[in-house]
């Protein structure tokens, strides 16, 4: 397990700290997961229900520490995917990074913030990464690693399984009142937007404006990186 402070090759943000037991928080998933929500008011009303006043203060105080909090989940042959939430006033917002030992920097795959860009995962990616049981990282546990990477999420094809995995996390993690009606909410209307994953000699792509992920965009990683991505993930 890491412990304290840390660097990701490539990555310029402010110092990072290895803070895995705020996934133990549930005002944390609150912050995490509001992204996932979008302008629908319905849905807003689902997450945050009464703890709106105690999510901010939260929130808040997170912004004001001098220190990123970072979680790591890991993926096969020894990648590693980073969660970086960016505790800067002036530009919060959460980074996802793919790494290896052998790289000499990070790959950003998806950046939620005002400016979002991605998604970073289809959802048999993100079943991947959140069942593999690779031990390390900040979490073993399916639940944790589901709504950790969920705002990464783009994909338009729901499996049968999305609604009722979901709502197990969010029923163990958070205190929601409505974890089903989230979860399906979740699934239907909001992350897991309209974005289409194909894949051509093993390297998955989508369609997506703003994804790293869309080779027809001029910011698309580089075919190379595009397969190494497809490569770190295994179902």
């Amino acid at each position: 397990m890491m412990i304290g402070m840390m660097e990701i090759p490539g990555y310029d943000s402010c110092p990072l700290v290895h803070q895995p037991e705020l996934l133990e928080e549930p005002l944390f998933w609150v912050g995490h997961l509001y992204s996932c929500v979008g302008p629908d008011e319905d849905m807003e009303e689902l997450l945050l229900g009464a703890n709106l006043e105690a999510a901010e203060v939260f929130h808040r105080e997170l912004l004001e520490r001098a220190e990123c909090p970072f979680f790591s989940i890991p993926l096969t042959a020894g990648h590693l995917l980073h969660v970086v939430h960016r505790a800067c006033k002036n530009d919060p917002g959460v980074d996802y990074l793919l790494h290896h030992p052998s790289w000499e920097r990070a790959l950003l795959l998806a950046r939620d913030d005002g400016h979002f860009m991605g998604p970073a995962l289809s959802w048999p990616e993100l079943f991947s990464a959140a069942d593999n049981g690779l031990p390390g990282g900040s979490t073993a546990d399916p639940h944790s690693r589901l709504l950790l990477l969920l705002p990464a999420l783009g994909d338009d094809s729901a499996p049968d399984s999305a609604t009722p995995r979901l709502a197990a996390a969010l029923s163990t993690l958070t205190a929601v009142e409505a974890p089903e009606k989230l979860a399906a909410a979740f699934v239907y209307g909001g992350a897991g937007g309209a974005s289409c994953w194909t894949s051509k000699n093993g390297v998955r792509v989508d369609d997506g404006a703003y994804s790293y992920r869309n080779p027809s965009n001029v910011f698309a990683l580089s075919p190379e990186d595009l397969a190494r991505v497809s490569a770190a993930f295994t179902f």
